[in-house]
């Protein structure tokens, strides 16, 4: 088993990590009803896919001898309605500019086929963006 979830009322989860019993909640958002004051349940999805690239890309990184300590990832989850769903997730990765062009490529490449990447649903926009500015 790799987390327990358990609701604990007024539409929020406390969700725990059993490995390493790391916790987090989740609300629902305050268009749904929610008190909007932790991640959605597709919070989570959106953020995990900007983990999971930054996790990918520093995997590979690691392996090229390139440092990308510091760099940060904003996301940005747009939703759909009947059915409410994610439509569209927009991230925006500023990276360190001194990693050379040839590096670049590996590690977009690297981003774009990231688990989270290939799992989610391919109706899910995914507008990923590198700005090579740190």
């Amino acid at each position: 088993m790799t987390s327990k979830v358990t609701y604990t009322g007024e539409l929020r989860t406390s969700c725990v990590h059993l490995r390493s019993g790391n916790e987090f909640i989740t609300d629902a958002p305050i268009d749904n009803n929610g008190l909007g004051e932790a991640f959605s349940p597709t919070d989570t999805v959106a953020t995990g896919l900007a983990s999971c690239i930054l996790t990918m890309m520093g995997i590979k990184a690691n392996g090229l001898e390139v440092n990308l300590k510091g760099t940060v990832a904003e996301v940005t989850k747009h939703m759909a309605s009947e059915p409410r769903r994610i439509s569209k997730i927009e991230i925006v990765l500023s990276l360190p500019e001194a990693v050379s062009e040839k590096h670049r490529k590996i590690l977009i490449h690297t981003a774009n086929t990231c688990p989270v990447h290939y799992s989610l649903h391919p109706d899910i926009e995914k507008v990923i963006t590198f700005n090579w500015v740190l």
